[in-house]
């Protein structure tokens, strides 16, 4: 970041913000997940499991365990309660342990590096999307945390874990994403400075963690951190001050960079970067 930066008080971001041209199907394969049975009699699907096996996979409990705790009634399915011994689940019940909701899956943290041309959803019939890309990355039902607009690139991330992804949801406390940003002309330093110092669209208070320019390169070119898992917030912003966006890459999550992730590929997160993520 340049002298020209707008700023909260906050400094230069470190390293990877530091405001240079550096700013630098659910899985394929999965069956499709049928209406459950409601007696929780076996029709010899291979999706079933049964309900003790499906909460001693969660981690919480021996299979022995989880019998005792379905007998006393701290297991339901589906918002029912249920104790009885033998009785089966699918993949896609929500399953719940004292009020807590559990998944027998393994947890699976995957990071792509997304190219231009892919839609960012789960669903079907969308075309090139980015559930063909991490197709083979897992077994586990994983899905994008935030979206990234079909022409935009960069940083997405997958998972099936509801902690990690509850992370990303609170605009205040969340993980901050750093963009790479290129307009249709120059962005007017007044402009910056107001977009830095918050303003209100329709009322609602829009706020960013760091905008700056990038130095070496023309004002078009704009570095913004924020901690908001749509990329439709970007284009509000720009729009409100009469911007078009040419190119949107996400060039870091939280401390997740590009580093050794092609594009158009992905990789797994390791131990100590899913621990370093759980503790921003």
């Amino acid at each position: 970041m340049n002298r020209q930066q707008g700023g909260k008080g906050k400094g230069k971001p470190s390293g990877r913000g530091n405001g240079n041209k550096r700013f630098t199907s659910y899985a394929r394969g999965n069956a499709p997940i049928k209406k459950s049975n409601p007696q929780g009699k076996s029709s010899g699907n291979s999706d079933e499991i049964r309900l003790n096996k499906y909460v001693a996979n969660s981690g919480m409990c021996s299979r022995r365990e989880a019998d005792v705790h379905i007998a006393t009634g701290l297991v339901s399915v589906n918002g029912k309660v249920i104790t009885e011994m033998g009785y089966k689940v699918k993949v896609g019940d929500e399953v719940r342990y004292d009020g807590v909701r559990i998944n027998p899956e393994k947890k699976a943290y995957v990071l792509l590096n997304k190219p231009k041309g892919f839609a960012t959803t789960t669903s079907e019939g969308k075309g090139r999307t980015v559930m063909d890309l991490v197709a083979n990355a897992t077994n586990s039902r994983i899905k994008p945390i935030g979206r990234l607009g079909r022409n935009s690139k960069g940083l997405l991330l997958f998972t099936n874990d509801d902690a990690v992804a509850n992370k990303f949801t609170n605009s205040k406390n969340g993980v901050a994403r750093l963009f790479h940003i290129e307009l249709d002309k120059n962005l007017k330093l007044e402009d910056l400075k107001k977009i830095q110092n918050g303003f209100k669209v329709e009322g609602k208070l829009i706020e960013v963690e760091e905008i700056s320019y990038i130095d070496g390169a023309s004002k078009k070119e704009i570095g913004l951190k924020i901690k908001n898992t749509g990329n439709t917030i970007i284009r509000t912003i720009f729009e409100h001050f009469k911007y078009d966006i040419l190119s949107l890459d996400c060039v870091a999550i939280g401390h997740l960079t590009k580093k050794d992730i092609p594009r158009g590929h992905w990789k797994h997160l390791t131990e100590q970067e899913l621990s370093t993520l759980m503790m921003l």
